[in-house]
């Protein structure tokens, strides 16, 4: 690994977010919440760490997969710290583990919460609370590819280790033009339904803020009521329409606007299984709850059953309804399509729809192969045939997320978390849901865990986001040998003699 050319990037990358930490000034001068200096501060600290390591060390002219692994790794830990230090500096969130937590909670688009009284921070810090989840959600590094070409060095390398799903679509033949147009998607989608919220009725600060959120699948409100704020079936409507469309992949979104034809989005199989498994859990979970609760508005049980399928399922986590009350099966249910996720591409976590769709579909193969053991089939999505190293790293995939589930859960209940508050906050985290169930519910929040437990979800989290093996990956001995020191600007080159 190339460590020079790993923290000269990471330079440049805290100094772009040093400038985002400035978006949230505006909001606090018109608001008089008294946050402008604390901003100011976060980002000037941002813009000296950034621009030493710029400074001290020299870029590289290549980078390999293995220095893209730790740039993005250690790029979402760096944003996590220095996002922190708004919520820490002002003094809205005392501990630096709790701030810490919230932050990378908000970059990784998780929106598990540590905060009882969300309504109580300054709108300015709402706003910055809002911009992580956004700004996470199509990723950092997707957007400094957009922008910056002096990424273009590496630049493959860090999109395959930072976008999510087991393949990565380019939809232009250069990597920045394929971020810039995800982007681009990204941004009509937001302005889009901030239009649409405000139609609703909601102010322009709440409707960006939670549009933020919703695009981004992260969950964030600014509300302790979270959507249950708004009893408005329009405005709900509005959020399960876009909460969907963010499970979905940008890149199909992209192929639709630029086709003009809607009919692209049935044609693919992702698709069509994510959208049947969304309306397949909307009518079980319909069902168990009106059975056990005969209620005389059954309009409004569907319009809650719709919400959190599509807020659990997509990984945004957002809340009308305590689920935490429902019926067992509705929880069951509840907590099997958090496993899910969104699709592939899309700015859902979870392990994903295309991953389990191949690995029923490989379950199948192998069960006909019992029938008809001569019989050679192949595995296909869609009309393209999957590649067998493809299926190997699927079923890797399940296995490493089985072992850190396993593993996380068994930490967090040893350190006093009950049988279902521990599990199910590393399911929260990991899959970057929000909420789980018991003492983390979606009328609880996570401030109560211990430090030290605070310190696995935040692993979780990252792990989750950065699809395991970017993290994974960074653990084992093998990846730190052949390590190369870094070069440092003021480092003379020797000049070899004639007798050498």
């Amino acid at each position: 690994m190339r460590i020079g050319g790993v923290l000269n990037l990471l330079g440049k990358l805290l100094l772009i977010l040093s400038m985002m930490l400035l978006t949230p000034l505006p909001f606090s001068l018109y608001f008089h919440d008294g946050m402008v200096t604390t901003f100011a501060l976060c980002s000037g600290i941002g813009l000296i760490t950034g621009g030493l390591l710029a400074a001290l060390f020299l870029p590289e002219e290549e980078l390999g997969y293995k220095d893209g692994f730790a740039i993005v790794t250690f790029s979402w830990l760096s944003l996590g710290l220095l996002g922190a230090l708004p919520y820490y500096l002002s003094g809205h969130i005392p501990g630096f583990v709790d701030a810490f937590f919230e932050s990378v909670s908000g970059f990784t688009t998780t929106g598990s919460t540590i905060l009882a009284d969300i309504e109580a921070l300054p709108r300015s810090l709402l706003f910055w609370r809002a911009m992580t989840q956004w700004l996470g959600g199509m990723g950092i590094i997707v957007l400094t590819l957009a922008v910056l070409p002096l990424l273009g060095i590496g630049g493959m390398q860090l999109f395959q280790a930072e976008v999510p799903g087991p393949t990565k679509d380019r939809l232009a033949p250069r990597v920045q033009d394929t971020a810039r147009i995800l982007w681009s998607v990204y941004l009509v989608m937001t302005a889009v339904q901030t239009v649409l919220l405000m139609l609703g009725g909601i102010d322009f600060f709440n409707a960006l803020t939670h549009s933020f959120t919703t695009l981004a699948t992260g969950g964030f409100s600014n509300f302790n009521a979270s959507i249950a704020h708004y009893p408005s079936p329009y405005i709900q409507s509005v959020f399960i329409l876009f909460m969907f469309l963010a499970g979905v992949s940008f890149s199909l979104h992209f192929l639709v606007l630029r086709q003009q034809n809607p009919l692209s989005y049935w044609r693919n199989e992702e698709f069509r299984f994510y959208l049947s498994l969304i309306l397949l859990a909307v009518l079980l979970v319909f069902v168990a709850n009106t059975a056990a609760d005969s209620s005389d508005h059954p309009g409004r049980g569907l319009l809650e059953a719709a919400f959190q399928v599509v807020s659990l399922m997509t990984t945004t986590g957002y809340g009308t309804a305590d689920f935490d009350a429902w019926p067992s099966f509705s929880r069951v249910l509840l907590v099997s399509l958090m496993f899910v996720g969104g699709c592939a591409g899309s700015t859902g976590g979870g392990i994903k729809v295309v991953r389990f769709l191949l690995f029923f579909k490989y379950a199948r193969s192998q069960l006909h192969k019992l029938v008809h053991p001569r019989q050679v089939e192949t595995i296909k999505l869609g009309r393209t045939k999957v590649p067998q190293e493809v299926m190997i790293a699927i079923l890797s995939f399940f296995a490493i997320y089985l072992a850190v589930f396993v593993i996380a859960s068994l930490i967090i209940t040893a350190m006093g978390a009950d049988i279902i508050t521990g599990p199910s906050a590393v399911i929260a985290t990991l899959n970057n849901i929000g909420p789980g169930l018991a003492l983390v519910g979606p009328t609880q929040h996570f401030g109560h865990l211990p430090d030290p437990a605070k310190l696995v979800l935040i692993f979780c989290m990252l792990a989750g986001r950065l699809e395991l093996y970017t993290v994974a990956i960074l653990l084992t001995p093998g990846y730190w040998s052949m390590t190369r020191r870094p070069k440092l600007r003021w480092t003379k080159t020797r000049i070899p003699t004639n007798h050498e």
